[in-house]
């Protein structure tokens, strides 16, 4: 059964990266599409990057264009959001998701906090 674990997250100030990673077990990403989602406050979760079964196509939000960019290393079973010119209004919890046909399977979330 699919499982994963995000880290990475952290405390960085306004204009810095960071790269988040989900790591992947007991079975492999090579058919899931992958996707990427975020919750602040008092928000609901909003997806922020999606990256197609066979990593054909990549999705991204207005929020992030520009910004965000999935990376996918598929000999490490590992899914990276790599994440340039931070902002404030970056600050949430993130998730990866899996999803494969009814399936979706989430990662726990990692923080990410953006100082101004």
């Amino acid at each position: 059964q699919l499982q994963l674990v995000e880290s990475g997250g952290g405390l960085v100030q306004s204009g810095g990266s960071l790269r988040l990673s989900c790591v992947a077990s007991g079975s492999t990403l090579d058919h899931y599409a992958i996707g990427w989602f975020r919750q602040a406050p008092g928000k609901e979760r909003e997806g922020i990057l999606c990256l197609s079964d066979g990593d054909t196509s990549t999705t991204y939000a207005d929020s992030v264009k520009g910004r965000f960019t999935i990376i996918k290393d598929n000999a490490k079973n590992t899914v990276y959001l790599q994440m340039n010119s931070l902002k404030p209004e970056d600050t949430a919890v993130y998730y990866c998701n899996a999803a494969l046909g009814f399936v979706r399977v989430w990662g726990q979330g990692t923080q990410v906090t953006v100082s101004s």
